[in-house]
């Protein structure tokens, strides 16, 4: 039988009905770092994804490092996530949450001018989008052996917040320049201890973590994204197939409810990357593999046909479809996004978009 995006599909802990994703898409309109129901009326218009990634959320206050991202490390941002998630659910979807912690990519703004933390005191390149405006990154604190075994703590009480909160499932964000992908890579990583130097080494914290937040949940309800290809926020390592295969090896041994691949961007390779094929993670994974980056309805139904993944996950076309698994199924025609209004604002943008019905 040949696989199509439709095809029901069991992921983890959970029957879904088809096998396009939404993925994890920062929108910065959480004033004070709460969920609003602004975002709860988003995420139902697209409950009919097979599964939502709901939006980088920080598990702490220093793992901050955007303006308006929801948190998951108090009360009220619980109760506020609760609300969407009852939502959803009430209109029949799945939704996962991403747990994040930026490392290096913040500033002292956020933190009454203490230093982000990071692997090791490298400044990255660029500018951090700070409340007052963008600036320059600074040199990040080392973390501690101590603060590393805190920050663990700190994923593991995120992960029982966001039970709490009604999640079906959590995201570990491992990619993109942010703090577990800090230690991953030979670039943001030069330390001497236990969590650095060699591979095994720096997949260390991630694997830990996983560890911790699958003692919550089950590993059937957890899943980790990993960005192999990456450049993003200055991110680079000298040796990226054998670190990520190691890596994709390792998690084998949790059997997750899935991997969640970023493949090499456009902006990766003009940057330089050292590009991960899709096919050697393949082989190096052997659980459910979600892959997302730039994905168009055909080459999403190539790459599952073909076994290179189990689903894929949509990130600009989801902000501007709701309607995506219909609009596909019938090879209707998209609405546009419109880049203006990615980040903060209003409903402008964000729930405006018309779907097939209107």
């Amino acid at each position: 039988m040949t696989i199509s995006l439709y095809t029901p599909i069991t992921v983890g802990a959970y029957q879904l009905p088809n096998r396009l994703v939404m993925a994890p898409l920062t929108r910065m309109r959480a004033p004070d770092n709460i969920p609003t129901e602004l975002m709860a009326t988003y995420y139902v218009q697209r409950a009919t994804a097979g599964l939502i990634i709901a939006e980088a959320t920080q598990i702490s206050p220093i793992g901050r490092g955007y303006p308006n991202t929801p948190g998951i490390h108090n009360d009220l941002q619980v109760t506020a996530w609760k609300q969407i998630t009852d939502a959803v659910h009430a209109a029949g979807g799945h939704i996962f949450l991403q747990l994040w912690h930026v490392g290096r990519i913040s500033h002292p703004d956020f933190h009454n001018g203490q230093l982000p933390v990071a692997p090791s005191a490298i400044k990255p390149a660029g500018n951090a989008i700070t409340p007052t405006g963008m600036q320059p990154f600074v040199t990040p604190h080392a973390l501690s052996v101590a603060e590393i075994a805190a920050t663990i703590d700190d994923y593991a009480k995120a992960a029982k917040n966001a039970l709490a909160a009604g999640f079906d499932g959590i995201e570990v964000h491992s990619a993109n320049g942010y703090l577990l992908d800090e230690f991953l890579r030979d670039g943001s990583n030069q330390r001497t201890d236990e969590y650095g130097g060699t591979v095994a080494n720096r997949a260390r914290l991630l694997l830990e973590v996983v560890a911790a937040v699958t003692g919550v949940w089950g590993a059937d309800r957890v899943g980790v994204r990993l960005s192999p290809s990456g450049t993003f926020n200055d991110m680079a390592d000298s040796d990226p197939v054998t670190l990520f295969s190691y890596v994709a090896g390792e998690l084998n041994g949790f059997n997750l409810a899935y991997l969640h691949l970023v493949d090499a961007l456009e902006g990766d390779i003009r940057h330089g990357a050292k590009v991960v094929a899709l096919e050697v993670l393949r082989k190096a994974y052997h659980g459910t593999l979600i892959v997302c980056g730039g994905y168009g309805q055909e080459r999403a139904e190539r790459t599952v046909a073909e076994g290179l993944a189990d689903a894929v996950a949509f990130g600009q076309l989801y902000i501007a479809n709701p309607d995506l698994v219909e609009r596909f199924k019938r090879n209707a025609p998209l609405n546009t996004p419109d880049v203006n209004t990615f980040y903060g604002g209003t409903e402008i943008g964000y729930t405006d978009y018309p779907t097939l019905a209107d």
